[in-house]
């Protein structure tokens, strides 16, 4: 990584860096939307219902991930762009060993959380069966994808995105088609889709472990010790993308609350249906983050903050340009969209009708979250974690509790984009603010 190309070929850089990590993460968005068609279509609207109503969990292991390693990367990558290698592997070794016990402590207090779960949604019968038998085995799975994206991120660190790409795009195939053959030809049901997920992860982990002992510049294996300084300044580095992952997975949680008592498991499959557009989008204006976040945080150890902006304004602009493509796309296809994943004709109007008002918040949802990677980047915690809160818990919150109360289903598609809409007002002021202090450091 070298200032002078990225001061010269800044958008070029940009696009190395995110376009492995978008593809990366388009290729998961792609693995959940064929598993919907597979639970859709071989196991029916129940089945759809119930793997949405454990998102919360996907989204806390996610959080704890995203937490510890865009937080320790962080710090790895400031100490790399101030030429200290011996501390930037150290901090490596730190962030994976910490993100696998963490993932591991999830998993066991997740065993004891489900019937209280199930219990407080009013889920039962299929859709409760549906549940056990996905998430029992998604517990295995998901602290190995945890792994799997910690070291990710170090190999896009590392300035070798493209392989990691590779490795995803391996783990996308494979699952994909284990999902065809234990739910088509063996007829696992929901249980074949979460085991197809475990093994695929597990054998992609294969060559990212090589990646480390045998490819890797920069970040290698090796023994560390253990510093409470670094993994406080981790987590905190990181908390904001963990309050946006936990704020998601309560913000789901609520959701599925308030749609189960007044629309029932109907509307619950519906909302699913167009949460995986949400959910691939969010992973494009992800992947930007994660490919602009070593670069922001490279630039800024160098000293080289005008640069840091410069790159988090064309990362902005890119994730609002991506939104409008995606609202066009989806308004020209809403009505052949919810057919492709359920026959019932009244799932299949909620969908079209709701998709319009929900993509909305497309238009604001790039920007808020990218800003939030550059304050995490530049390591101004309180910032991130403010957007984060405000558009992943507090406001969204507060709008699903609301709006449906006044507008039925409507609210429900409304929340997203008003909360976007509100936390993009504090995001600009945030902006703003520290426009402010840097004129004022000038001067002095």
């Amino acid at each position: 990584m070298e200032l002078d190309q990225i001061r010269e070929n800044g958008a070029r850089v940009l696009l190395r860096f995110s376009a492995p990590a978008i593809a990366t993460m388009l290729l998961t968005a792609l693995v959940t939307i064929a598993d919907g068609f597979f639970i859709g279509n071989y196991v029916g609207k129940d089945g759809i219902a119930a793997v949405n109503l454990g998102l919360p969990i996907i989204y806390l292991y996610l959080g704890v991930g995203l937490m510890v390693s865009v937080g320790g990367m962080a710090i790895a990558q400031n100490a790399m762009g101030a030429g200290k290698r011996e501390i930037c592997n150290q901090v490596f070794m730190q962030t994976i060993v910490t993100a696998m016990v963490f993932s591991a402590v999830v998993s066991g207090v997740m065993v004891c959380c489900f019937e209280p779960i199930l219990s407080v949604l009013r889920a039962d019968g299929e859709v409760k069966a549906y549940f056990q038998g996905y998430y029992r085995i998604m517990l295995l799975q998901l602290p190995v994808m945890v792994l799997n994206s910690t070291f990710g991120m170090f190999i896009r660190g590392d300035g070798n995105p493209q392989y990691y790409m590779k490795v995803s795009m391996g783990n996308v195939l494979l699952n994909i088609f284990l999902d065809w053959l234990f739910v088509d030809r063996l007829g696992a049901g929901v249980a074949g889709i979460a085991l197809a997920s475990l093994l695929s992860t597990l054998i992609c982990l294969g060559p990212v472990l090589y990646y480390f002992m045998k490819k890797a510049r920069t970040y290698r294996f090796c023994a560390f010790r253990f510093s409470g300084k670094v993994c406080l300044r981790s987590v905190l580095n990181g908390s904001s993308e963990f309050i946006g992952e936990m704020s998601t997975g309560i913000a789901m949680f609520a959701y599925n609350f308030v749609i189960m008592r007044k629309i029932g498991a109907d509307g619950v499959t519906a909302f699913t249906i167009v949460g995986y557009v949400a959910f691939a989008f969010n992973m494009v204006v992800t992947g930007f983050g994660q490919g602009a976040c070593p670069l922001i945080g490279f630039c800024r150890g160098a000293g080289e903050k005008a640069l840091a902006v410069g790159i988090r304004k064309r990362a902005n602009r890119y994730v609002f340009w991506a939104g409008a493509i995606v609202f066009v796309i989806m308004a020209a296809a809403s009505d052949w969209y919810g057919g492709a994943f359920v026959r019932n004709a009244n799932i299949k109007e909620m969908v079209r009708s709701g998709i319009w008002i929900f993509m909305v918040s497309f238009f604001f949802m790039g920007i808020n979250a990218i800003t939030s990677f550059y304050f995490t980047a530049i390591q101004k915690a309180f910032a991130s974690a403010v957007i984060s809160f405000l558009r992943g818990l507090f406001l969204l919150l507060l709008c699903i509790f609301v709006l449906p109360m006044l507008f039925g289903m409507t609210g429900v598609w409304l929340a997203a984009p008003v909360t976007e809409g509100i936390t993009l007002l504090v995001t600009l002021f945030f902006l703003w603010k520290e426009k402010m202090e840097e004129r004022l450091l000038a001067h002095r």
